[in-house]
């Protein structure tokens, strides 16, 4: 085997592969180039070897930066294995965290058989609740209502007959597992047992209840607290309210999406309340005092005396909560001036009045306008 090959070559990744790459990278020659699958192939089995070399160093992370910076003279001294002079399933057993496929059914020659699994958490379950923007800012209790599997009253889960009881499967002695060999018995396959699915006992007097199962479906109704503030889209946990664990294990949790119905006069930004409201360009010129609608009441502001369309009033704190520090955002009112379409003759007698004393240097948007474009045709 050549003493200086480069690893990032043996392994066929980039310099700045991350380490989930060089793992990947590792696992897919070993499994190619395993002598098990290529027996009496030499070379496959120095490729082999090689490829765990080249992982030992590119996965630890103070070697592989001594190797980027120095190459192979910056690796003497260094703690490692003799690779070349190694049994192909040592060097397997030895990264066989990398092969047990994120803890699914494992490949290892030197593997311990696992025992059959032992309790497990049930699965997690998802509804939604709706709320209104009003009860988004005061908090409300919610009724929900929804199904889950839970554990059949008559045989308690077992699945059994009243009376019976399961018994060890056949087919895996009771381990839940069941292996494989390949050839030469140093690879092997382990995978959960396709007659009771990893349990290690069936169950041949079912339950008339559930056929066997060992559940059925149960509608439940809890009330749930939806915090003042929350948002759309956020879920609340309600522990232990999913379905129920396998084997006695715990139940999952229940989360519930929470969905806000979008409002009639406001739309939301953050904590902040935004409310685009009409007024008269009467209003707007002359100033006016009204009352305006915030979240679950009134409030009244003032409008300036020459409000332009699309200026803003802040209502200070009557926004929505903060669903952390309970602090309200605030009320922004845009100003939407609007031109009646109809005037009465005498409406219309009174702004032709108006307009023959009309100053264009006190509207300052118009005369900024008409000075631009004089300059721009002469």
């Amino acid at each position: 085997m050549p003493t200086q090959m480069d690893y990032y070559e043996v392994l066929g990744i980039d310099r700045d592969a991350s380490e989930a790459d060089v793992k990947r990278a590792y696992r897919k020659l070993a499994m190619k180039y395993h002598p098990d699958r290529n027996p009496g192939d030499t070379e496959a089995e120095a490729k082999f070897k090689e490829s765990a070399e080249a992982y030992e160093v590119l996965s630890d992370a103070e070697k592989r930066q001594r190797y980027d910076q120095y190459g192979h003279a910056g690796l003497k001294g260094t703690s490692g294995h003799d690779f070349s002079h190694m049994d192909a399933g040592d060097i397997f057993s030895m990264f066989e965290d990398i092969f047990a496929g994120g803890g699914g059914g494992p490949f290892g020659g030197q593997r311990r058989q696992r025992g059959r699994q032992g309790p497990q958490r049930g699965y997690d379950l998802q509804t939604q609740a709706e709320v209104t923007l009003e009860e988004v800012a005061d908090g409300v209790e919610r009724e929900i209502e929804f199904t889950r599997q839970d554990l059949c009253e008559s045989c308690k889960g077992s699945g059994a007959a009243p009376g019976a009881e399961p018994v060890a499967c056949v087919s895996c002695g009771g381990a839940g597992q069941v292996a494989q060999s390949g050839l030469g018995g140093m690879f092997r396959m382990v995978t959960t047992c396709p007659a009771c699915e990893g349990a290690g006992k069936v169950v041949k007097d079912k339950c008339k209840t559930c056929a066997g199962d060992g559940r059925q479906p149960k509608k439940r109704v809890l009330r749930v607290k939806i915090p003042a503030g929350i948002h759309d889209g956020q879920a609340i946990r309600v522990p232990n309210e999913g379905e129920p664990g396998a084997m006695g294990g715990p139940h999952g949790d229940l989360h519930v999406v929470v969905r806000v119905k979008q409002h009639d006069l406001f739309t939301r930004e953050d904590d902040h309340l935004i409310l685009k409201m009409p007024i008269s360009f009467t209003q707007a010129a002359l100033g006016a005092t009204l009352s305006v609608p915030v979240i679950n009441g009134e409030h009244e502001i003032t409008i300036k005396q020459g409000s332009q369309h699309g200026d803003l009033i802040r209502a200070s704190g009557k926004g929505l909560p903060n669903l952390r520090s309970g602090r309200h955002g605030d009320l922004v009112i845009v100003l939407l001036i609007e031109v009646p379409s109809k005037l009465t003759e005498r409406q219309e007698e009174l702004l032709r009045e108006f307009a023959e004393t009309e100053d264009r240097n006190v509207m300052p948007h118009s005369q900024g306008f008409w000075d631009k474009f004089k300059s721009y045709i002469s």
